[in-house]
């Protein structure tokens, strides 16, 4: 087993927080996520508190006033945790997936990296869509239109958007090595 890496960023404490850092947290806190720690990607964002805030109200848009189903938006979020191997973000979504309707065995293909054959059409779609947006950084005619016959216009941006969301979020999280909370399991061999 490898040994367990190193957290990149020390975590400030309560007492320790600048105004800035502390307005952040705030913010972070009296918006839909409600009560949240330092751990995941605040504990970053923490780091450069200007753009922590930008970030975070972009991540709660992506998140709670996206147009897209929940079901749907959670299930783009499990694919980009898969691509990008991200154990916390996988470990924060994965639940969040099953209880917003994505099946367990849905859930299961994507975490074990095959495509999901308990998904529904519409998942499936959004699964092509991003594979093939992380393989060849383009989408084909024919995915995308498969995506925006049910999205739409609007709903294929937000789709593109959280992708992009939580591809930063990916990127924080391993760049940092953010470790998962305490007892939490990996969801993936390490890199």
């Amino acid at each position: 087993m490898p040994a367990k890496l190193k957290p990149r960023l020390p975590a400030i404490p309560d007492d320790k927080l600048t105004d800035r850092q502390k307005e952040l947290m705030e913010a972070i806190r009296s918006g839909p996520r409600g009560r949240v720690s330092q751990g995941g990607p605040f504990g970053v964002y923490l780091h450069a508190p200007d753009f922590g805030d930008l970030t975070q109200k972009l991540g709660a848009h992506a998140r709670y006033k996206s147009g897209l189903p929940p079901r749907l938006s959670e299930f783009a979020i499990l694919c980009t945790a898969r691509q990008w191997r991200a154990q916390y973000e996988w470990h924060a979504h994965a639940p969040i997936a099953e209880k917003a309707g994505v099946a367990p065995e849905a859930i299961r293909d994507i975490k074990a990296g095959r495509a999901p054959k308990k998904a529904s059409k519409e998942e499936r779609a959004i699964y092509d869509f991003v594979a093939e947006l992380y393989k060849t950084r383009r989408v084909s005619e024919r995915t995308y239109k498969r995506v925006n016959g049910f999205l739409g216009n609007s709903g294929t941006v937000e789709l593109v958007g959280i992708l992009g969301y939580y591809t930063l979020v990916a990127m924080m999280l391993d760049a940092f090595n953010v470790p998962l909370p305490e007892g939490a399991t990996p969801a993936f061999a390490e890199k």
